[in-house]
Order: C-alpha cells, then structure tokens, then sequence
C-alpha cells in the first residue's frame, strides 16, 4: 500500500502527465517504481460488464458473467430507496469480486424527452426522485469498498450529436432542474468519482466548463473526488485540468500526456493544478487497495433472487378495469394465451456500454408455465433479427388461440434496434406490426392484458383494446420470472410511473427543439420538464407522473403540515395516515407536492419534495411523516443568483401521483428579503420595492408645484412608470435629478443601515 503523500512529490513531471489519463480502455496508468498499481474501472450502471485485456470498446465481447439487474428505468420505477441500497451493495459486491476499483454508474440525468435513446440508464424525469434513489445506488456500491461514478455532468439528455451539440440553457433551470440530482448524491453519497458528459454547456464543453467542474461540484457542494472524463469527452487536456477534470479516459496514446508536459513547461499550465489533479488520481488507486487485496466472492442465486425482487417492484400496472365483473388481473383460473415473440425472446437491457453478459436469463413464457399448467403460446409477430415468420399468418394463428383462451396475454414492446446509447429513439410508438396484433386479439376478446417492455414511455393510442396493461420496462435477467410473480399475484405490483407517459409526441415539454439543430440544442421549456410541463399547461396525459396501481385500495386522511422558522431557516413537518382499504396486502408510494401561487417567477403547478413507499397488510394503517426545509420551498432567483424563499402562501399536496391529490393544506411561510443591489437601470417599481430604494426615491416622485406626482397618475400611466429604469426617469425630466444625482442615490440606497 503506498502512501500518497511520499509518492506525490517524488513523481516526475512526465509520471504526473501520465497519471491523469488511462493506460487503455479499462485501466489507469502504474508507477511500477514507486508501487503505484494500475486499477481497473468499468461499466455498467446496472451490471458489471468487465471485459478481458483483449476486448475493448462497446458490446459484450469478452466480457465475464455478471447478474443484469433491472435499468435504472425499472430502479426508477419502485420508488424504493432501501430496495435500491440493496441493489447496488450487490453491484458493489460484484464489482469487487472482480477485482474492480470503480463501477462506472449510476446516470442521474433527467428524461427531458421519451425519445432519448439512452432514458433506460437515467431513472426518473424528476431530480427528486432521481437524487434519492441515486443516492441510495451510491450508497451500496461504496459500502463495499469499491467506488461509483456519477454520470453524465451535466444535461446530457439526448444522444443526436452527443459529442458535440450545444445545450444552451438558463442558470435557473439547471439549478432547478439538470444540477438538482447530482448536487443530492455528491453531498449524501459522497461518490468517488464524477464522469463529466460529452456535450457543451451554453458553448463550453463540459470537459473544460471551470462553472461547473470546479465552482459548483467543488466549491459549492464540496465533491473532493475524481473528475473523469467520459471516454473520448477531452478535447484539450491542458484545458481540461485547469478547469477541474483529474482524469482523461480511455487512454489516447502518449500525445495527450506530451501536450500536458509541454503546456506545464510553457507556463500554460500551473504544476499545482497537475498536482492537484493527481493528488485525487492517487487517492483513489489507494482508497480502492484494500477491497482489491480481498475481493471476496458473491452468492449469483441471491443476487438473481434480488434481481426478480426489484424486477418486480419496480413493474407498474397502469391499468386493471373490471371485464365480467372482476379485474383481469391477477390472473384467475383458466386457460391462459400468452401472445408476443417478446415473451420467449425478451428485452431486458438496452444497446451500447451498459450490456451485461447475464449470469442467467429468465423468459416470461417459460416463468409462467412454471407457477401454472395452462398457459398456450403465439409468437404473434416478428422482431428484427429475430426468428424468421410472416407478420400476417402469425397475426392470423394468434387470434384463432384467442377465441379459445379465457385471458390473453400480450407481450408487446420496443425492438432492441429502436433505443440505444448512440442514437435517439426514431417513434414514440410501438411497431406497426405489434398494433395490428393487439387491435385483431381485441376485436374477438375483451379480455386482454398487455405486458409492455422498453426503456422508455411508449404513446399508448391503443389503451382501450387491453383491459389491464403492466409495463415492466427492462427487467434484468430475471424480469420474466418477476412479470409472472406479478400476473399471478404471487407478487403485488408496487412500481409507479417515474416519467409520465403522453397521449402525442406533439405534447411533449421538448417536441419543437429537440434535438436541435446547427450544433445547438435549446432548452426553451425552461423548467417545466416532464409533469411539471403536462400539469402546469394542464394537458391531458395517457397516464401521469407517479401513477401506479395494485391489487388494493389506498385511503389517505388526516393531513397535516406544521411550519417552523422562517426564511432561510423554514421547515414544514407533514403527516398523513394511510389505510390499506382491501383484502390483499400492498405498498402504497406516498408522494409530497408543494405549490408557490403566489410566485414572483414562473414556477410548475406542483413539485415533487418528498415521498416514501409503506407496505400494509389488509386494513392497516401508518403514519407517513415528512420534514421539508427552506429549499423544498425555494426558486433559483436568476438576480440573486441563490436559492430563495419567497415569502407567502404554499400549497402542501399530499397524493398517490401529480395528477390524484388525496390532501392539500395551504400554509403561509414568512420569506426572506429578495432585494439585491439598485442601479440605474433597475425600474422604478424595483426601487420602491426596496426598503432603502422605497426611502430614497419616493420624495423625488412626490408632487412638485403644478405637476402630478406618481400617486396622482392614473391607473396606465403609473403603471408604465412603475417599469421604467430609474435612468430612463431622469433622461425624461419627471425627477428633479441629473445623472450625477442619480449615481449618488444609487450608492445611498446600496449602503448598509449605518452608511
């Protein structure tokens, strides 16, 4: 074990340069001479994807086997922050059985669009959400002496042009939106590393963007970790370093460190910040020795069993109407179809870096002919690359079975080809050939049940041809078996929408400027993403944020929120008894609203501030308790440039998803002073606002012999002076003041109580 502080000062210039980039794809450079290993980092957020010394570059080429647990799209989905935990202490324990130093994982981007290729990796449309649960994955891969990457920094929220669009985007909108997430994880989790994005931030890379590697990661959150670049993201080292970034990855050949030299040499590049750089490289290879000397083992049965476990919470029934006087789900007795090639041949992963070499792999098919005897097959349709047949016989044959079966279950979904790290998704909807089936099955039965796989939403037009409809997203190796758990009811559903599901493409918060055009992207939507945009411009929706249902009924009463403090210093206590109305036992996703009527900027109808999932046996009860502080209540004030509570009335919303409120309560919050410094150019109204502004100007805009003063105008005139600039005022001759005056009145107003 070699001691950072001896080896740091004993390295040459050329030692350090190499340091801080890679050795190849995988790995991190030695100093054999100073017994500094070479470690290895790897992929992938939802399973270890480690490939052999021969193997490099994307796919599953060489790579050992691993158990694929669900997408972060399925995590996303339990609302789960102990499940969660649990997963990522097995990836922590499989990474470090295989001797890895960093699992490259989890990704906290926000779902801007259902069409980013890359949404199954992401968890949720909402920071909230995406922060606890990321959190919680950071959490238990660490436990195990191992570190995690929190990916990708930042707004990162398409694959069109990944490597070099521009997303130019507000301040207030990151900080409420794209910066949220991962300003949760650093500060809780306190990840070992950071994976910069490829994209530019507003015209800088994220690999050189000094903003946001180094004055919000570092200095505002506190992140003393490494920065990493995702693999090809650096364009220019020299850049990069000074900005904060501490490793280049994959390697890219001795050029790179050569640049790095030579910029130190010629005064372009301090030493210190090198230093700096490896000083972090350092302290990671050491903080990894101690697992990498013991790696241990792991148990693949129990890591397949909690693979099935989240598989299934993390599975949503949007829908489950009554046909012949009972929900069609769980399945009663009878002879049961099961119809789709998706449920012999399943989707379980998405395409690109994430890919995992499962350790095993269930079907539905075979899962649920395993827990009953009377389950008939159809394959229905092909999927591309899949196995040959002719769409319009296999439609055909599939519906002569239905006229025989007591429920049909379809197995529908996206193809693999249609989402990928890479690319974005082509359709919203599901293959033509998948809506033929469905559309012919509903023709001659009522009772179908759709079983629907992707990594993403999908636009549902079909919806009323299936009585039940459960979305499973991409499961992992064991999503088969757990979709059987769910259809039989061995398991009750307990997942809820983390992204909301539209009725169009055309309703989309991005449809219009995504994915940009002319090398720039433009996030016009501003902070209304996801059921902040559906809600806020009330849209109708196919289903909304946070909706899931089960196998019972939840009752929500005895709401409460208690404020305490004010200002910067407010929290709100809330409380609400749930009851568990039915006859099967459940969980139930308790979820927090807040609202701001009174905002002085545009904020979302409602906002996502806390939740929690209670599990409650046939006609039990519990209190689900939540404390929210000053900054569950607070907007990134553009002028200000901080977080700020704007004092008055809020709306505390209490429900089972954005769009089933069970209980609001109004409260009023005493806020805190909003004013910031005056200047000419601030507006009259902005003036008087201020209490020191309000002091200083309002005699100037008293009445002088013979003329009006500003209370004496009417009601359009005074209201068009009160959005004039203080200058503009002056330049009109309505104050009695010059230039020079008004400079003076400017720096009286500034001063502090005693100037």
């Amino acid at each position: 074990m070699f001691d950072v502080d001896d080896v740091l000062p004993r390295l040459t210039l050329e030692e350090k340069a190499a340091l801080t980039s890679g050795a190849d794809f995988w790995h991190l450079k030695a100093v054999e001479r100073l017994d500094v290993p070479s470690v290895m980092v790897t992929d992938g957020p939802h399973g270890l994807r480690k490939q052999t010394s021969a193997s490099v570059g994307l796919g599953l080429g060489g790579a050992e086997p691993a158990t694929c647990f669900p997408t972060a799209a399925a995590l996303g989905s339990t609302w789960d922050v102990d499940l969660t935990r649990r997963v990522g202490e097995a990836l922590g324990r499989e990474t470090r059985a295989a001797q890895v130093a960093v699992l490259l994982g989890p990704g906290v981007n926000m779902k801007r669009t259902p069409l980013c290729g890359r949404n199954f990796e992401y968890l949720a449309e909402d920071p909230v959400l995406s922060g606890e649960l990321g959190a919680a994955l950071v959490t238990g891969i660490q436990s195990q002496g191992v570190g995690a990457s929190l990916k990708h920094f930042a707004a990162n929220n398409q694959e069109t042009d990944r490597m070099r669009v521009s997303v130019d985007v507000d301040e207030r909108t990151l900080r409420e939106i794209y910066l949220p997430a991962f300003e949760r994880v650093v500060t809780r989790a306190r990840p070992w590393t950071v994976m910069c994005a490829y994209n530019k931030i507003n015209g800088t890379y994220a690999s050189e963007h000094e903003w946001l590697l180094t004055q919000v990661l570092r200095d505002e959150w506190g992140f003393d970790g490494v920065v990493v670049s995702d693999w090809g993201a650096v364009q220019d080292r020299a850049v990069s370093l000074a900005a904060g970034l501490d490793l280049q990855m994959p390697s890219a050949g001795p050029r790179s460190d050569e640049a790095v030299v030579a910029a130190v040499r010629e005064g372009r590049l301090d030493e210190a910040v090198l230093d700096r750089a490896v000083r972090r490289v350092l302290e990671v290879v050491a903080r990894a020795q101690p697992a990498l000397d013991a790696p241990g083992d792991y148990d693949a049965d129990a890591h397949h069993a909690l693979a099935r476990e989240a598989a299934a919470a993390g599975t949503v029934l949007l829908k489950n109407e009554p046909v012949d006087g009972a929900p069609l789900l769980p399945l009663a007795r009878g002879r049961v179809l099961v119809v789709g090639e998706l449920a012999r041949t399943p989707r379980y992963q998405g395409a690109g870096s994430s890919q995992v070499n499962p350790t095993r792999l269930d079907d539905a098919l075979s899962a649920l002919r395993a827990q009953r005897d009377d389950v008939a097959f159809q394959p229905g349709y092909t999927l591309p690359d899949g196995r040959p047949g002719d769409d319009a016989s296999l439609l055909e044959s599939a519906v002569e079975a239905a006229r025989g079966a007591d429920t049909v279950v379809v197995h529908l979904g996206l193809p693999a080809p249609d989402e990928s790290e890479g690319y974005d998704r082509p359709r919203l909807g599901l293959p033509e050939n998948q809506v033929a089936l469905l559309h012919a099955l509903a023709a001659v039965t009522r009772r179908v049940v759709v079983v629907l796989a992707g990594g993403s939403v999908v636009e549902m037009p079909w919806r009323d041809d299936a009585a039940a409809v459960l979305v499973t997203w991409l499961g992992g190796q064991a999503g088969g078996s757990a979709v059987a758990d769910v259809l039989t009811g061995a398991v009750p559903p307990s997942g809820r929408l983390a992204e909301t599901v539209p009725l169009r493409l055309e309703d989309t918060p991005a449809f219009g400027s995504f994915p940009g055009e002319h090398g720039h992207v433009r996030y016009g939507e501003g902070v209304l993403v996801g059921y902040r945009w559906y809600d806020t411009r009330r849209l109708d929706v196919a289903f909304p944020f946070g909706h899931g249902l089960t196998y019972t009924t939840f009752g929500y009463d005895d709401v409460r929120v208690q404020v305490h403090g004010s200002g910067a210093d407010v929290t709100l206590d809330v409380d609400v008894r749930v009851t568990n109305l039915g006859a099967r036992a459940g969980a139930e996703v308790v979820q927090v609203y807040v609202r701001d009527p009174q905002a002085g900027v545009v904020r979302p109808t409602r906002e996502l501030k806390a939740f929690t999932k209670l599990t409650l046996a046939p006609g039990e009860s519990a209190t689900a308790s939540f404390t929210l502080t000053a900054r569950d209540l607070s907007y990134w004030h553009p002028g200000l440039r901080r977080w700020v509570v704007e004092g008055g009335a809020f709306v505390v919303e209490v429900g089972a998803s954005s769009r089933d409120v069970r209980g609001a309560l109004e409260v009023d919050v005493e806020g805190e002073p909003l004013w910031g410094e005056l200047s000419a150019m601030s507006t009259i109204g902005e003036w008087l606002e201020h209490p020191r502004g309000a002091q200083v100007l309002a005699p100037l805009l008293a009445p002088r012999e013979g003329e009006q003063g500003l209370a004496d105008l009417d009601e359009t005139m005074r209201a068009m002076i009160l959005q004039m600039p203080a200058r503009a005022l002056v330049d009109s001759g309505f104050a009695p003041v010059d230039h020079d005056d008004l400079a003076a009145l400017v720096a009286l107003a500034n001063a502090d109580e005693e100037g």
